[in-house]
């Protein structure tokens, strides 16, 4: 084990940040107007000079060799929806047969990894491999320890050739430059000239679930597919709800232990760890940073996670839902957005000024989230999580906001001129100086809105475990800017600015209200409800995605420059191709399952009860009931068999639609998943029918109830 650290002999305060190039380490190794260009580069003020690139990355080489680094690498987040990384050592030959050890500020602002092998929907032909990693100046480099072999890591954007982004983090960067340029527009136009950036904070929840590495090592659906495709509930599941907030099991107690010192050291501020609501599910969550900071962390808090969970003889499993029949993961993204001055844009103030700032921008965001709530249903669509909404740990596909009574009640009142009822009896007149401030906590949280505002930020409940949070946000930020952007315009021809802000409150909330609901998301009533208010239900990942290059978002991410069309269309085939090759992964492991050791299995268990019966009808015993369990899992064998074959042909059948990814896409969620749902009844059916000791992989029961 690494990184176990005796915190009654090392400070905590001592090891925090140890392995991260930190504002703190930029400035106690930086000239000071070397470091004050880094600043004013990170913020967007300027571009880092050749000189000073190169004063950083001699800083940098000699704090990651006094820290046992031997390679650099430029970090990206290509459309895998994982990281990747090239390694290049420090050593430079000299004439005589000796090395030199450097590192070039080239080196340091960009790298060139090959381009044509990561997924690229187009952009880029297998023959044009030239890729560019730049820095990214506002993400602090690190040094990553895998097996105690450490690295120096420098947080990178990827683009093409011609420039088009290859990567997550581009169009992130790009949103925020959008929401900060339309953000301080609006501010400026309500008197506020302190401000002079705007900052989308994100904060995530991140869940999880821990095995056994032993049963992990016996089921190929997990270690290929993520989940399980096959495997009956135990007799127990979650019901008795005592493993959420339950007291952490010791081995699970050191391996969080070795998990918050690994990302202590590399400046990751691991704040809250908890069981969760299913056996063995776990959550971790993050203190508030930036919006490109924390997409950054909380890919390193995925893969150390699962790094950490092997040196306890454990796997870590980030599946959206790797067991049916309990709750799944997800990743919940508590977003906010506030001024480099220190005002959350989404906090109540105490002055009339405050509300109507905090009302305008809270209108703003519920018509962006009404508007375009179809484009952040699909920043959250994959595969993984399409067995997750809508079940009774997730939100429904439905986009809703959750609001809270008493912030429901303000607006509707300001929607319909009319008084508000106090909780004292009252009446208030809600004119722009008498708008009242809000407590923190006035309304309980409700964790079956897909958006629900929790006092002073928002949580976007839908993102899936396994995903990254930089598409999330560059939608949220998009929408966002696109509002603000029509509020300043507004603004800026109004001769009285607070009775147009007024006016703009009261209108967007009146427009948009339908989006609104702070009751029971699960219920059968909502989906009801929110068909006759008109609201989009995409129940799955291909008619989600199908929507990302419908002219309206086109139009609307071109315009604010955060994705061309030929990115857009890019990304939908990548987005669906990839759904089909998930889907085909695991259709493939139940066939193989199946046929290649469930029904053999279960064949040997029904050879044993007929020899069984055989040998008790000639000394005369009745058999009866015996014969009807053998008589059901004959039967059972043969409709896995049955759908198995099934299975088989429509896999084969969605080959024959490869030529459109759309048409393989939809052919794939219509008649491949069908038929996969089927033959997992079957197996299901099969397991509980089949004595234990032929079983040929791990049960339920073992895997949720060990460890």
């Amino acid at each position: 084990m690494i990184n176990q650290i005796d915190y009654s002999k090392t400070s905590l305060i001592d090891v925090y940040g140890e392995y991260c190039f930190s504002d703190s380490v930029m400035r106690e190794r930086l000239p000071k107007n070397v470091y004050k260009e880094v600043v004013a580069v990170q913020t967007g003020g300027k571009t880092l000079s050749k000189e000073s690139a190169e004063v950083v990355a001699n800083a940098m080489k000699d704090w990651a060799l006094e820290k046992g680094a031997t390679h650099y690498t430029h970090w990206f987040q290509p459309l895998t929806g994982l990281t990747a990384e090239k390694h290049d050592s420090f050593i430079s030959p000299n004439g005589d047969g000796s090395v030199v050890l450097e590192f070039s500020g080239k080196e340091l602002i960009q790298g060139e990894p090959d381009a044509s092998s990561f997924p690229n929907g187009g952009l880029r032909a297998t023959f044009e491999a030239r890729g560019y990693t730049a820095w990214d100046t506002a993400s602090p480099a690190f040094i990553k320890e895998v097996g105690g072999v450490r690295t120096l890591t420098i947080p990178t954007a990827f683009f093409s050739y011609n420039g088009e982004a290859l990567d997550k983090k581009v169009p992130l960067l790009r949103s925020m430059v959008s929401i900060n340029e339309e953000a301080l527009k609006v501010l400026r136009l309500l008197g506020n000239t302190s401000a002079s950036r705007i900052v989308v904070n994100v904060g995530p929840e991140q869940e999880y679930f821990l095995i056994d590495e032993e049963f992990y090592n016996k089921r190929p659906d997990l270690k290929l597919a993520g989940r399980t495709v096959f495997g009956g509930m135990s007799a127990k599941g979650q019901e008795m709800d005592d493993h959420y907030f339950g007291a952490i099991k010791e081995r699970v107690n050191v391996f969080m232990k070795e998990l918050n010192s690994a990302l202590w050291k590399l400046g990751i501020s691991a704040k809250t760890q908890h069981n969760e609501v299913a056996p063995n599910q776990f959550e971790i969550a993050t203190i508030y940073a930036s919006a490109n900071i924390s997409v950054d962390t909380n890919q390193l808090v995925m893969e150390t996670i699962k790094n950490v969970a092997q040196h306890h003889g454990m796997v870590a499993l980030l599946h959206e839902k790797p067991f049916a029949g309990v709750n799944g993961s997800g990743k919940h993204n508590n977003w906010s957005i506030s001024t480099d001055d220190g005002q959350n844009l989404l906090s109540p103030g105490d002055s009339p000024a405050e509300n109507v700032q905090f009302l305008l921008f809270l209108t703003s965001l519920i018509k962006a989230v009404d508007t375009y709530s179809v484009l952040l249903r699909l920043s959250a669509a994959t595969s993984g999580n399409d067995h997750r909404l809508g079940a009774n740990e997730a939100p429904p596909a439905i986009i809703s906001m959750y609001l809270g009574d008493m912030l429901t009640e303000i607006l509707e009142a300001i929607a319909e001129d009319a008084p508000l009822v106090k909780k004292d009896g009252k009446l208030m007149q809600l004119g722009l100086t008498t708008i009242p401030s809000f407590p923190l906590d006035d309304t309980d949280r409700n964790r079956t809105s897909p958006f629900a505002f929790t006092g002073n930020k928002f949580e976007f409940r839908m993102v899936g475990s396994s995903q990254s949070l930089a598409g999330p946000n560059t939608m949220l930020n998009a929408a966002v800017a696109e509002v603000l952007s029509e509020v300043s315009k507004r603004l800026e021809k109004a001769d009285d600015v607070l009775s147009e802000a007024k006016s703009i409150i009261k209108e967007f909330y009146a427009n948009h209200r339908r989006v609104v609901f702070n009751g029971n998301g699960y219920s059968e009533e909502w989906v009801q409800e929110a068909e006759k208010r008109g609201l989009p239900n995409l129940t799955n990942t291909v008619e989600a995605v199908s929507h990302l290059t419908d002219s309206e978002y086109i139009e609307l991410l071109s315009k604010h420059k955060i994705y061309s069309r030929e990115e857009l269309e890019s990304r939908k085939e990548i987005y669906l191709e990839t759904y089909v090759k998930q889907i085909n992964i695991e259709g493939s492991l139940m066939v193989e399952m199946a046929l290649g050791k469930m029904v053999p299995a279960a064949n040997r268990y029904l050879s044993e009860l007929l020899t069984s019966i055989s040998q008790q009808k000639q000394f005369g015993i009745k058999a009866t009931e015996l014969e009807k369990v053998a008589h059901e899992l004959a039967s059972t064998i043969n409709m896995t068999i049955s759908q198995a074959k099934t299975l088989e042909l429509q896999l084969k059948k969605a080959m024959e639609h490869e030529e459109s990814v759309s048409d393989h896409a939809r052919f794939t969620h219509s008649h491949v998943v069908k038929a996969m749902d089927a033959l997992r009844v079957s197996g299901d059916a099969l397991e509980r029918l089949t004595d234990t000791s032929y079983w040929p992989y791990p049960s339920y029961e073992d895997m949720l109830f060990t460890l």
